[in-house]
Parts: C-alpha cells; sequence; structure tokens
C-alpha cells in the first residue's frame, strides 16, 4: 500500500515537540518496513536533510505557501495525485477535505480546555496564539473525519475521549512515546568538555527547558529557583534552552527578583545531539508543568542519568512512574522542597537515578513505529 505522512517541519533545523515525534516514527518506520511505499510530505522552506530517500520512502518538498493554506488544500491535493491509500497526519491538525483515510496524531486538545485558556490570556507569543486558534476552529471537524486518532498517553485517551464524546470509539487509541538511542549516560571526558564550553555550562546547575508556553509553568519554576537561592545561601545556577532574554526579564520583574537573571545561563538553541551531556551533567531536571500529553524530556532526562522533578497533573505521574519526585506545580513551595530534598538526601537522589534509567528502558521509538504499522495494516485491511 502507499502510505502518506505530513511531516511538514522536520526538516527544519530548530526542531521540537512533534517534529521530532514525527522523525522518529519515520526512521523506525524505514527501519522495520520495507514492503509498504512511504511518501513523505515537507515544506520546501527547511533544509536540514534528516532522512534519506530510499526504495521505499521518498520525500515531496510540498509548495503550498502558509501553513494552514500547505494543509489544507496542497497537501490533500498531492496526496490524491501521488495515489495515497491512507494519509498520516502527524501534527494535531489535518485536511478537512480529503477523502483519503486519514490517520491523525492528536498529541493533546490542550487548546480546546477551558483552564488552559485562562492561563494562557494575555500570555503566550502571537504564533502560539494564532496555532490555538487554528487547532481549536479545525480538531472538532478532523475528530469526527478521521479514520483512526492516534494520542500519547492513555491520560489523553481518557481526556479526548470524555471532551468530543467518544466514550469507547475504537478509532482511538493510545500510542506512547519513546526515547531516543543517544540518550544515555555520557562518559567521554572530552564530549563532556566540548558541551560544557559550547554552551557556557556552570560546574552545578539545575536544567529547565522552559518556553513562553504557560503550560511550562516557567514563572512558577523561577520563583521556585528564586526561593531555593534564598534559603539555601546556594550557588546553583539555572540552565534554559532557547529562551529571550527580554520574556525572562520580564518574569523576574513579576516575581520580584530581577537580580535572578545573574543565575541563569541562556544557552540559545541546543543540538538534540548535545542534549546528553546537558542532562547529565545536572543535578537535577525540572518538570513542572502545568498540563503535558506525554512528557518526552522526563524520560530523556532519566536516561542520561538525571534526577527529575515533575508535576502530579495530566499524564506525568503516568510517564514518570515511580522514578521522579512528583510534586502541585501550582505550589512553587513544593518545587523548591523537593530541590532541598534531592540534594540534601544522597538515598534518595540514587534511587531516583536508578529507577529512572528502568523507567525510561520502558519506552522506545522502535515499539511505537511497530504500533503505529499495525494500524496502518488494520485500517487497510
Amino acid at each position: 500500500m502507499i502510505i502518506g505522512i505530513e511531516a511538514q517541519r522536520i526538516f527544519r533545523k530548530k526542531k521540537h515537540g512533534m517534529d521530532m515525534v514525527a522523525l522518529e516514527l519515520i526512521r523506525n518506520l524505514q527501519t522495520i518496513d520495507q514492503e509498504n511505499e512511504y511518501i513523505l510530505f515537507i515544506k520546501p522552506d527547511v533544509d536540514d536533510a534528516v532522512i534519506q530517500e530510499s526504495s521505499n520512502f521518498k520525500v515531496v518538498r510540498l509548495k503550498g505557501g502558509f501553513y494552514p493554506l500547505w494543509e489544507q488544500f496542497a497537501l490533500p491535493r498531492a496526496a490524491r495525485k501521488a495515489g495515497c491509500q491512507l494519509l498520516h497526519c502527524t501534527s494535531n491538525t489535518a485536511p478537512v477535505l480529503t477523502r483519503i483515510p486519514l490517520v491523525v496524531t492528536l498529541h493533546d486538545i490542550i487548546y480546546m480546555e477551558s483552564s488552559y485558556l485562562k492561563i494562557l490570556r494575555g500570555s503566550g507569543s502571537l504564533y502560539q496564539k494564532f496555532g490555538n486558534l487554528y487547532r481549536k476552529f479545525f480538531v472538532p471537524w478532523i475528530v469526527k473525519k478521521s479514520d483512526k486518532i492516534i494520542t500519547v498517553s492513555h491520560f489523553e485517551k481518557k481526556r479526548i475521549g470524555q471532551f468530543f464524546g467518544m466514550g469507547n470509539d475504537p478509532r482511538l487509541e493510545a500510542v506512547y512515546n519513546g526515547v531516543s538511542e543517544h540518550f544515555k549516560p555520557v562518559t567521554d571526558p572530552l564530549e563532556l568538555k566540548r558541551v560544557r564550553e559550547k554552551y557556557r555550562l556552570p560546574d552545578r546547575y539545575f536544567f529547565f527547558l522552559g518556553n513562553t508556553d504557560p503550560k511550562k509553568n516557567t514563572k512558577g519554576t523561577l520563583k521556585a529557583f528564586s526561593d531555593y537561592l534564598k534559603q539555601t545561601g546556594s550557588d546553583m545556577k539555572l540552565v534554559m534552552l532557547d529562551y529571550d532574554r527580554v520574556e525572562l526579564e520580564k518574569i523576574l520583574t513579576d516575581i520580584g527578583d530581577t537580580e535572578l537573571i545573574n543565575k541563569i545561563i541562556l544557552t540559545g538553541y541546543v543540538v538534540n545531539t548535545d542534549l546528553p551531556a546537558i542532562y547529565g551533567q545536572c543535578d537535577i531536571f525540572l518538570y513542572p508543568s502545568l498540563r503535558e500529553s506525554f512528557g518526552i524530556p522526563m524520560l530523556e532526562a532519566m536516561a542520561c542519568g538525571a534526577p527529575v522533578i515533575t508535576s502530579n497533573t495530566s499524564s506525568m505521574p503516568e510517564v514518570a512512574g515511580e522514578a521522579a519526585c512528583i510534586v502541585n506545580p501550582y505550589k512553587p513551595e513544593e518545587i523548591t522542597a523537593a530541590m532541598i530534598q534531592i540534594l540534601a538526601d544522597e538515598e534518595l537522589k540514587a534511587s531516583l537515578i536508578s529507577k529512572g534509567f528502568v523507567q525510561a528502558a520502558k519506552f522506545s521509538w522502535k515499539a511505537m513505529a511497530e504500533h503505529v504499522l499495525r494500524i496502518y495494516q488494520d485500517l487497510l485491511k
């Protein structure tokens, strides 16, 4: 059969969450499936060619302009012209007019939830607000139209089912994400030194993947870190990726600690293959999000030997199991207390690291790709 996969962003240099999931799905399908033919539709305005064509995998650089136009018009037309018998859209949305059997990966419906929209009001970038509006309009139609809806955790499956009144609809299925094989402890001292110098890493630091999306709880995390320093007198630093300094200064003003900027290292964008060395050298990985559909970074950190603090909300307890310190993300004082507890108790820290290796090993991209392939096969039988 001929399977089309929407992967419009995987060739861009700065890849994030959904891009990496789509990339790992394609890489592993390319390894395990030599029978079916795949056509990957990407946008032509990016060129980090992470997927090479093979005998049964073809890359189509599809023009079509602004993303909504590309997805709603150019993509279904190109998939039909290519003879696709199934189209898998990987990033929460899909064309509503296509007649080709449709599989959609609906990572989450956070943008549909009133509680999240209250948090978002007045914050988040213009790009994020537009994306949420686009999804809020199209996703209800896509849910009705899709032949199969893949989501990434049992929490999110239940949430989607409840929100759209789907009950036990067999079209909806949970398929766990995985952890890439390069996420493991880095032991080469030259590699550790290279990464430390490249990103100006301090001797000791907490690591936080915050961004401007309100669900990441950047404000609460910074408040917790500020309180940690005040309570302990520590010289600990906080390493953050790819965050705008002006936005950071606004948050620090809000929490009443503008001097905290001197304790924060902003690395800029980090190449994915450099992340293991950053995870592995941190004292604690902080992941106290308000809402997540899965939480891949938790597992990456665990696989690299970092103790993890995460939240008691949404999917995070499901994914973390007993391998993380669980806190209420709406209470910065709980995050602070967890920081202090882990660094004061070597036995607890060692236990979290040990359990983390075991937990991360339960999730693989190969298993995810095998599950998705079975969905393709069942749908086209």
